[in-house]
């Protein structure tokens, strides 16, 4: 039975990506309570959670915040009247990369980077990083074949 022109998709269908990849997130994060960094399985765990929740962060930062000249980030619309607002409007994603990543940052300098989370927030800051380098070449640069 087809769907009427009125009738809008279940929020679960318009957010699905979303939601999936937060309940991967909470799977390995969930795996890695139980396991531990001393197996095979466990490490992957923790690696696991660096890369989905670098996922999670892109998924809803383009959803949420914008960054100019960015074609994967939400586009920027209006302008503000006080130039250091129109900055923070224009680059808000990258921002939010930058003053998160310097969190967890922090939070890796106060932790041994053998111990059992130690790694996993080591990796989380090497997954900022590279979402930050990201969106930043992505403004200027291009790759043949690309959806861009």
């Amino acid at each position: 039975m087809p769907r009427s022109k009125k009738q809008q998709p279940a929020w679960l269908i318009k957010h699905s990506l979303t939601v999936v990849a937060i309940t991967l997130l909470l799977v390995w994060i969930a795996g890695y309570i139980i396991l531990g960094p001393r197996s095979h399985l466990g490490a992957f765990f923790g690696n696991a959670i660096a890369d989905w929740s670098g996922s999670v962060v892109i998924i809803l930062g383009t959803k949420v915040f914008y960054e100019v000249g960015s074609d994967e980030s939400k586009p920027v619309r209006g302008h503000k009247r006080n130039p250091i607002h129109e900055f923070v409007h224009e680059h808000s994603l990258l921002l939010f990369i930058i003053i998160t990543g310097l969190g967890w940052t922090a939070l890796y300098l106060h932790m041994s980077p053998d111990g059992k989370w130690g790694q996993v927030v080591g990796n989380i800051v090497s997954e900022w990083g590279q979402m930050a380098g990201l969106v930043f070449l992505t403004k200027r640069l291009v790759e043949i074949g690309s959806k861009e």
